[in-house]
């Protein structure tokens, strides 16, 4: 009895998790918005509850005060009250991005739902309404729950990137099912794209995304549609990053560790993600940057105890102290440095770095994990990390003499095919990066099918003195014999070639 019993509770429990399950993979979605093509019929407004739209207005006037309080508040770039422009939306009919109108001053008017108008911008843009006519090359990038991203190409052959709220989008047709009114609707969700647009030029910084501009333009049933022009970045797909060498792995923990450090000490007081993931950042030249802003938020947490500052996620929470103003202490850093942890460091600093770096790595790794430092003491650690690197003071006691000989023979060739290692800068091959020729050795030693390898003049992002005046490759072949395959060759092939069976940049990495 007991066992049918338990049969039946197993059952039961088997089949609920079967049904949310199904539930999570088959809920319905929206197809993405093209550029040019028209938003969809909006959705019939659901009955709406009393005094909806106040509660809407009401919304909308939050969201206009929180976006004020960004723009004036601290000394930091960018204050001032720049002149209004009108805005633009990708989502209208025809096929591609239409010429918008040009910008003129808007009239003086309170927007039909009774709403505010908008805020003020930051100063007037580099690029405006007239740079985006007769862009070309119009790609959708992404869109999330209230914007959506498209590529294009501007007269002058820049590629750039172009926000707009997404009429398609979670945020939007939620709203307008909830209160039936598609132009507040869009007000309350253009205004989080107007606050990542304050954001973006009040927290300027090398790991930020630029803000090149932004322009206003009527849409055919909505007035003041906005679009921004940013920089352009490529997505961070984390598959492909742990395929990456470790130096440039590396690099995007450095360039999140200074981007970390910026937003706990920026001008605005210390800012916190509240969405923090993989997604919200973009590669620009191999630099981490952030370039979503519209769920950043600057308050800290009031408290009356240590009980009301609980970080909680979800592998773990932290207790943080209530201070005696009562303010959760550090609570925003705090939240920004677990997140690079549990996004960032914990997959791309340790593996397959130099062993003599792995206990300072893990170090790192495990002190960011428990919130032992705060982003301080994570940035000077991670700047320690790269001196060391860069200078080649990891290599001391590391580096053994080679067993084999290794003759250098100039202004030749190897016709054998390339073999592969991983990680590699170039995968059809092994290319790797070095600080000296003893370590190319070495490395080489520990490399059953390396039989040669080149020194060239290529650099990395590391920053490495060394001989610049060095432009030919060298070839140094191991074991005496191997040279008879060699054969001249006039004009040096490029870094990334495969002719050889070994290949290294050596020395001169770029200052960062």
């Amino acid at each position: 009895m007991r066992r049918r019993r338990a049969a039946v509770a197993a059952g039961f429990c088997a089949s609920f998790l079967l049904g949310s399950v199904l539930n999570v993979l088959f809920v319905p979605g929206s197809e993405p918005p093209r550029p040019g093509q028209p938003p969809g019929p909006s959705p019939a407004p659901a009955p709406g509850r009393r005094g909806g739209r106040g509660e809407l207005a009401r919304q909308i006037r939050a969201r206009y005060e929180e976006v004020q309080r960004y723009t004036r508040g601290g000394p930091g770039p960018g204050a001032g009250r720049p002149e209004r422009r009108r805005l633009m939306d990708l989502a209208r009919s025809g096929p591609g991005l239409q010429r918008p109108r040009p910008p003129r001053v808007p009239r003086a008017r309170t927007p039909p739902d009774g709403t505010l108008g908008w805020p003020p911008a930051p100063d007037p843009p580099r690029l405006g309404c007239a740079a985006l006519r007769n862009v070309s090359g119009a790609q959708y990038v992404g869109s999330g729950y209230t914007k959506a991203v498209y590529r294009v190409r501007l007269p002058g052959g820049v590629a750039v990137a172009l926000k707009a709220v997404d009429f398609s989008g979670h945020d939007l047709g939620s709203c307008v099912r909830e209160f039936g009114a598609r132009r507040g609707c869009y007000r309350l969700a253009a205004h989080k794209l107007l606050k990542e647009m304050v954001l973006l030029e009040r927290l300027r910084h090398p790991n930020v995304l630029q803000l090149y501009g932004y322009c206003y333009q009527d849409s055919e049933d909505i007035p003041d549609t906005l679009t921004t022009i940013t920089e352009l970045g490529s997505p961070v797909e984390m598959i492909q990053l742990l395929q990456t060498s470790w130096e440039d792995r590396f690099r995007i923990c450095l360039s999140l560790g200074r981007l970390l450090h910026h937003l706990a000490h920026s001008p605005l007081g210390s800012v916190t993600l509240l969405d923090f993931r993989p997604r919200q950042f973009v590669l620009v030249d191999g630099e981490l940057k952030v370039t979503d802003l519209d769920d950043a938020r600057i308050d800290e947490t009031p408290c009356e105890s240590p009980g009301d500052c609980v970080l909680e996620f979800p592998a773990r929470n932290f207790t943080l102290p209530c201070s005696a103003q009562g303010w959760c202490q550090g609570m925003n850093e705090k939240r920004n440095l677990y997140n690079a942890y549990r996004f960032f460091f914990t997959y791309l600093l340790p593996h397959s770095a130099p062993p003599s770096l792995r206990p300072l790595l893990d170090s790192i790794v495990n002190a960011t994990g428990e919130l032992i430092w705060g982003v301080d003491e994570t940035l000077v650690q991670l700047e320690k990390v790269l001196h060391l690197y860069r200078s080649g003071q990891y290599l001391q006691n590391s580096t053994t003499s080679p067993r084999a000989e290794y003759r250098r023979v100039p202004d030749t060739t190897i016709p054998q095919e390339n073999y592969h290692c991983w990680p590699s800068y170039h995968h059809g091959g092994c290319l790797l990066s070095v600080f000296s020729l003893a370590e190319a050795m070495d490395v080489c030693e520990s490399h059953s099918q390396c039989r040669a390898f080149v020194v060239t003049n290529q650099t990395t992002w590391t920053g490495k003195a060394g001989n610049k005046s060095d432009s030919i490759p060298q070839i140094f072949i191991k074991h005496l014999p191997y040279s008879r395959h060699c054969v001249r060759h006039k004009k040096m092939a490029k870094m990334v070639g495969c002719c050889f069976e070994f290949i290294f940049c050596w020395g001169c990495r770029e200052e960062i």
